[in-house]
This record gives C-alpha cells, sequence and structure tokens, in this order.
C-alpha cells in the first residue's frame, strides 16, 4: 500500500514544485506580455497623433486653399454686382433728369447758375447805391 502511495501524484513533491513552477512562469508571461502591449499601445498611440497632425496639416493647406478660391469669387461677384449697381444708379439719374426737364422743372445746375446770376446783381445793385448815396451827398 505504500507503494501505491507513492506513485500517487498528489504526494510527489517534485511535481508540485513543477506544477508551482509553470503557474510562475505561466505568470510571469503574462505580466510580460501585458508590459509588451502597454508599450506596443504607447508607441501606436503616439503614432496615430502624428499621423493625425500629419492629416490635419494636409486638410489645413486644402482648405485654406479653398477659402481664398472661394473669397476670391466671392470679390469678384461683388465687384460685378457694385459695377452694375452704379450703372443703375446712373442711368436712373439720367432718366429721372430727362423727365423732370421735359417737365420745366430746374435742374440742380440751373439752380446753382440761378443763385449766382443773382448774387452777382444784389453785388452790382450794391455798388449802385453806393454811388447813388454819394451822389446825393455831394
Amino acid at each position: 500500500m505504500s507503494d501505491e502511495n507513492d506513485k500517487n501524484p498528489e504526494n510527489d513533491p517534485q511535481l508540485a514544485g513543477k506544477i508551482k513552477d509553470s503557474a510562475r512562469q505561466i505568470w510571469l508571461a503574462g505580466l510580460g506580455a501585458y508590459n509588451k502591449a502597454e508599450e506596443d499601445t504607447g508607441r501606436f498611440f503616439d503614432r496615430l497623433v502624428q499621423e493625425g497632425e500629419q492629416l490635419e496639416n494636409k486638410t489645413r493647406g486644402v482648405v485654406e486653399k479653398q477659402i481664398r478660391s472661394v473669397e476670391d469669387r466671392v470679390e469678384g461677384v461683388r465687384d460685378r454686382a457694385t459695377g452694375t449697381w452704379d450703372r443703375l444708379e446712373h442711368l436712373f439719374d439720367d432718366r429721372v433728369s430727362g423727365a423732370l426737364r421735359r417737365l420745366g422743372i430746374p435742374s440742380r445746375e440751373d439752380v446753382e447758375a440761378l443763385e449766382g446770376r443773382i448774387e452777382a446783381l444784389e453785388a452790382e445793385l450794391s455798388v449802385l447805391r453806393d454811388s447813388n448815396g454819394r451822389d446825393e451827398e455831394e
């Protein structure tokens, strides 16, 4: 019977030590794998960040180019619209001036010319009054 107990694996001290060593090695392998995964994850994350920065720089350049293109187009449209409005305004002014002339309403230039003539006549009248006043005093 004692022979049977010696052959029983539960009583084998070497087997228990081997199992303990195997379990320790499995544990250490797991720790090593965890550490390696952590290191690789850090490098992988850094690489993703770097690639993201490169992509951002590329797209920023493209977006800025598109923005400049759109701004140039808007400026061109604005210039054309301004020119069109200026022409329309001038055409409107000409038509209104023509209609007022046909109705006999004087233009600003006509009124300013009349004002100038009135000022000249007032100046001549003032001179005549001064000279008549001197003639009467003498």
